[in-house]
């Protein structure tokens, strides 16, 4: 488990991981990062508590990087990666370990299942949890069992890992997808089992999501640079928006300044670029009004109609950035300094 500034949701990811039944011993391997919300000293405290809990430092902060530490610093045949932005539901274990001997896959993943405690959370969760929000992925919501591109989290044969290398400490975002690559091209299986569910806590707060997502995005484009097709179509619909909202900004400015008439190949342009647009606009208005959940109301809604385009447009410019420039150092700031909420 990477930590982090998880000074508001550490304690239970902790605890339902340690609540995991098995049939063998059970260990966590924490890989605490500089915080600087008091989550290190939670951390210390809760392993003084518990001698299943082991401690490893990730000065660098880096998700690959603690991934790595922690999994060298364990020392059973089956990996277990958990967020500490999660909670594992009863009987994930089991049911992943269940799944790994039934299908004889090198990794396995389940359902990434989005809550929220405030009216913006609850917003982003639902847009996680919809195909207009982060493609549909089967791990956004999917119910068909069988093989994926990639896993949520992911539950590894230590075999695997040792025959395909650790995670690549290059990539600071979409590094999971990255190792199921190598994990698919050596032969192995990439396993989807919607029986497995893990909650996750989306960012608190609108500037941490669109810091998240510009970061994610970014890497995206890294990836892109380096696998190119290798990469699924549903991941260029983003940059392909920003693309087609900036020609509708330039379009717009010419129709406003009367340039038409000096340009007639504005007539046949402009209802190529500004049509598509506006059926994007309403797609977001019309899925922000009928969004349904548990606690949705207004003011859930009314956060999904900036939800939704901040997810999609800083994925996007983040994406042409790092296709074009590379995503170098990046990192996602979005838990770097300050406190996450709290859960009550």
């Amino acid at each position: 488990m990477p930590v982090l500034n998880e000074i508001g949701y550490l304690r239970r990811a902790v605890e339902t991981t340690l609540a995991q039944e098995v049939p063998g011993p059970i260990e966590l391997v924490l890989a605490l990062g500089p915080s600087t919300d008091g989550t290190t000293a939670l951390a210390h405290e809760l392993a003084a508590a518990d001698d299943r809990i082991v401690l490893v430092e990730n000065p660098a902060a880096d998700i690959p990087v603690g991934l790595n530490a922690a999994i060298r610093a364990s020392s059973h045949p089956t990996i277990v990666r958990v967020d500490a932005h999660s909670e594992l539901t009863p009987g994930y274990a089991t049911r992943a370990l269940d799944t790994l001997a039934r299908t004889r896959a090198g990794n396995v993943g389940g359902v990434m299942r989005a809550d929220g405690r405030t009216p913006f959370q609850r917003a982003v969760a639902w847009a996680y949890n919809s195909p207009i929000g982060l493609g549909g992925a089967a791990y956004h919501g999917g119910s068909l069992e069988g093989e994926a591109e990639s896993a949520y989290l992911g539950v590894i044969r230590r075999a695997v890992l040792d025959d395909v290398g650790l995670f690549d400490e290059t990539i600071r975002r979409g590094e999971d997808w990255e190792l199921n690559l190598r994990i698919r091209s050596a032969g192995y299986r990439v396993w989807f089992d919607p029986a497995l569910s893990v909650t996750y806590w989306p960012r608190s707060s609108w500037t941490r999501l669109a810091k998240q997502f510009l970061a994610t995005g970014r890497w995206r484009g890294e990836l892109f640079r380096r696998y190119g097709r290798r990469n699924a179509l549903k991941y260029f619909a983003p940059p392909a928006l920003v693309i087609l909202i900036a020609l509708a900004l330039v379009v717009g400015a010419l129709l406003a300044s009367g340039a038409a008439a000096a340009l007639p190949w504005l007539a046949v342009v402009a209802p190529a670029v500004l049509l598509p647009v506006a059926a994007y606009v309403l797609l977001v208005v019309a899925f922000s009004a009928v969004a349904r959940g548990p606690g949705f109301g207004l003011r859930e809604r009314g956060w999904l109609l900036a939800v939704l385009p901040t997810m999609h447009l800083a994925w996007g410019t983040g994406f042409l950035t790092g296709a074009v420039r590379g995503a170098h150092d990046t990192v996602d700031t979005s838990r770097l300094s300050g406190r996450n909420t709290p859960l009550p």
